[in-house]
């Protein structure tokens, strides 16, 4: 262990401007660097259980559930998610805590050493994502985890998670979303999105629309894969409680409590139910001694946590922040609202940054009906939209609506606010990777 708290930092600070650097990014798909990236590392991946979890929408709550889930069993469990909130760390964690600044300092140095053998080898380095899944994987194998939660980064069929062979893979909805990189249709999308479902797999499949569902088939069909797909009619859904920050719903006539609050969530919680009820009965791996497995799902359910997601951050007003990028995150988020069953002169303020990259016309179509008015802002990114274009095509498509551009997310917040009352709601979405942004200003104007 480090001597210093300084020394601590020093270490996290060089493994991020080393995992970080965007020198290594424009490189070909593909998993022969990550092959040969494990195969200088002595293959960490190779003696744990994987859990792979790949789709557009819900990824990063469905594996808190399972993760949640598997803890609850008993089992060292590793999570790998992405992106983060706050900070790097919470990308990688074992049984709920993230990965310590020594740890991701040693577990960097052995990626770095090993990428250097693979550019000699290739010619090509490895690139950002690549190092981080190496770094997990490493971390998660000195760690002893019995399985790991691995969340796909982009796509799947040439995803750097893809370099496993999971005991169950986990399909959450697929939408259209990377359309750049993934293709323009939802079969392309789904086919890329299949890719992680090799020989006589375990595949537990959210509810899909007939081009997805007909692309996980054939693909199922193709490698001898058993493939299940949550039924909807199974779960039903109760009224969110902003006050006491939770829902009930029920799956398959059960009845199950958890905190995450947007409408989604149950589907979610219950496609998690469902994935560890198949892994029970297709493996050894939960062959508990003595610890229901029934009680741990529950008991996973409840305790499973996922900021960013629907999360109220503030009250008078009511303040909610959502992750929500895409048409179906935001048709989502709508539903959500209105799950709250609010009185009718409720007044909803957005406050929306988004990527220049995103579908951000059909995202404002989605809630356009719902909102008094919108509050723009530049999200810190580098593929960011800038704010006076986003009020532009908002103006054009919401002509009802109240517009203002904010020059910051503190000036969005403290807009928003006014124009809401104490009485009405304030909703910041439009890219997860303004989560930490939004929370950090709304702690900021909570103390004026």
């Amino acid at each position: 262990m480090t001597g210093t708290s300084f020394e601590s930092e020093k270490e996290r600070d060089y493994a991020l401007a080393y995992l970080n650097a965007p020198r290594w990014r424009n490189v070909k798909l593909g998993l022969d660097r990550m092959e040969l990236l494990m195969d200088a590392l002595g293959h960490p991946e190779r003696n744990m259980h994987f859990v792979h979890v790949a789709g557009t929408n819900g990824k990063g709550s469905t594996c808190a559930y399972l993760a949640s889930i598997l803890e609850e069993t008993g089992l060292r469990v590793g999570l790998f998610t992405s992106p983060y909130i706050e900070m790097f760390e919470e990308r990688i964690r074992v049984n709920g805590r993230m990965i310590a600044s020594h740890d991701l300092f040693e577990a960097t140095q052995r990626v770095r050493e090993a990428a250097r053998a693979v550019e000699e080898q290739r010619g090509e380095h490895p690139t950002e994502f690549e190092l981080m899944c190496a770094v997990a994987l490493l971390h998660f194998a000195q760690s002893k985890c019995d399985v790991v939660v691995l969340e796909v980064g982009l796509g799947g069929r040439f995803d750097a998670t893809n370099i496993v062979h999971a005991d169950l893979c986990v399909i959450t909805p697929i939408g259209l979303d990377h359309t750049n990189v993934l293709g323009s249709t939802l079969d392309q999308i789904a086919y890329e999105k299949a890719g992680i479902v090799k020989a006589r797999n375990l595949v537990v499949s959210a509810p899909q629309r007939a081009e997805a569902r007909a692309v996980l088939e054939r693909q199922g069909e193709e490698v001898d894969a058993s493939l299940v797909f949550l039924d909807p009619h199974e779960v039903s859904a109760g009224m969110i409680d902003s006050t006491c920050g939770h829902q009930f719903f029920t799956y398959q006539g059960e009845e199950f409590i958890t905190s995450l609050l947007g409408s989604y969530q149950p589907l979610n919680a219950s496609l998690a139910v469902l994935a560890v009820r198949m892994l029970a009965q297709a493996t050894t791996l939960l062959d508990l001694d003595g610890s229901p497995l029934e009680a741990c799902i529950h008991e996973g359910i409840a305790k499973a946590l996922w900021p960013g997601r629907f999360e109220i951050i503030g009250s008078d007003p009511l303040t909610i922040v959502d992750g929500a990028h895409n048409a179906d995150g935001a048709r989502a988020l709508r539903e959500s609202l209105c799950a709250l069953h609010l009185d009718a002169s409720s007044r909803i303020v957005f406050v929306m940054g988004v990527l220049s990259d995103k579908d951000f016309e059909a995202m404002i179509d989605e809630v356009a009906e719902v909102g008094s008015a919108f509050i723009t802002y530049t999200p810190p990114s580098p593929r960011a939209l800038g704010a006076h274009e986003l009020a532009r095509v908002i103006a054009m498509r919401a002509p009802d609506a109240f517009v203002h551009v904010a020059s910051s997310v503190d000036e969005a917040l403290r807009r928003a606010a006014e124009k809401a009352g104490p009485e009405g709601i304030i909703v910041a979405f439009g890219t997860l990777y303004a989560i930490d942004a939004v929370k950090r200003a709304n702690r900021r104007l909570s103390t004026l």
